[in-house]
């Protein structure tokens, strides 16, 4: 059975205020670009009309359509089953909330759909899933950047002088083992009565975690990975001497970051910490700027501007979605 829409909470999205986070950090970068940067931001921006940003945001597209390709499985396991382009139209509408603190205002996906919406919970349990999955791939992505980094830390100690690729294995090692413990830890405490009735939803994630667990793991790992490889583009274009494995490491690394600081899309935590590594790479402040910019560009705010379009088709000429 269905919840009724009278349980439901009434989302709302104030177009005023995403405007006006939108002029804030249009206005931000730009001042940024300006101070910092090498060139005029014009200049800078024109990177994103090239053959190589042009392909980081076919990667970009590539990325939000695997994510839409999981929700829609996961949507599927509560009994609503969607088409492939209506689920990612769905999807990429819950993209022009992002710009809220944790990215909470993606969790009602489920909740705004005229025809047989989720419950809160279930809602809230797609959410969680979503932000696991995404934190679980993210870690794993980011320990080429955590090896790098400690071998540099390391350097003038010779007895762990086990080189980049050593200390990544042994991150990769610990990672795993900590995850696993992790989960089992968090699959105990989840199911104890004092806490069952307060996390009902977190419960749920953990049973959309346990289905079909390679397939949602291979869609996040690529999709991640799509934008990780983008990141690494921008970067080989603005001649940084960066691997591949590096520069997504570098951008996962500054996704956490930004993730916990709990600010609206990380805003400000993911700039300054993938700024601050391109940095300690070798690389100039300008240009470490002007490509966390085009990145920012690429992977939240091209995201940001699809949900909005979907969103207002969905609203105004599908009139599938209500608030």
């Amino acid at each position: 059975m269905s919840p009724s829409r009278a349980e439901q909470p009434a989302p709302r999205l104030s177009i005023k205020k995403l405007l006006l986070v939108l002029g804030l950090v249009a206005t931000a970068y730009a001042a940024a670009l300006a101070f910092f940067g090498e060139a005029s931001p014009a200049a800078a921006l024109t990177g994103l009309f090239s053959l190589t940003g042009l392909a980081a945001a076919a990667l970009c597209l590539l990325s939000y359509l695997l994510r839409g390709l999981r929700w829609r499985g996961w949507m599927a396991h509560y009994q609503r089953p969607l088409g492939v382009l209506e689920g990612l139209r769905l999807y990429v509408a819950g993209y022009a909330l992002t710009p809220t603190p944790g990215n909470v205002g993606e969790a009602v996906r489920g909740l705004w759909l005229v025809r047989q919406p989720l419950s809160t919970a279930q809602s809230l349990a797609i959410f969680g899933a979503e932000r696991l999955a995404d934190l679980l791939c993210l870690v794993l992505m980011a320990l080429p950047a955590l090896g790098w980094l400690w071998w540099h830390s390391a350097q003038g100690l010779s007895s762990f002088g086990l080189g980049f690729w050593g200390w990544s294995v042994g991150l990769l090692t610990l990672a795993v083992l900590g995850m696993m413990a992790a989960f089992v830890v968090a699959r105990r405490f989840v199911r104890q009565p004092r806490w069952a009735a307060r996390l009902s939803w977190l419960r749920e994630a953990w049973h959309c975690l346990a289905l079909q667990p390679w397939r949602w793991l291979a869609l996040t790992l690529a999709a991640w990975a799509a934008q990780g490889l983008a990141v690494a583009l921008l970067c080989r274009a603005a001649g940084l001497d960066l691997s591949a494995w590096l520069a997504a490491g570098f951008y996962a690394l500054a996704m956490v970051g930004g993730a916990l600081s709990a600010l609206p899309a990380g805003l400000g935590g993911t700039e300054a910490v993938l700024v601050a590594l391109l940095v300690g790479q070798g690389a100039a402040v300008g240009t470490a700027v002007a490509v966390t910019v085009l990145v920012r560009l690429l992977t939240l705010w091209l995201a940001v501007v699809l949900g909005l379009l979907a969103l207002l088709y969905s609203v105004a000429i599908r009139k599938d979605i209500r608030f």
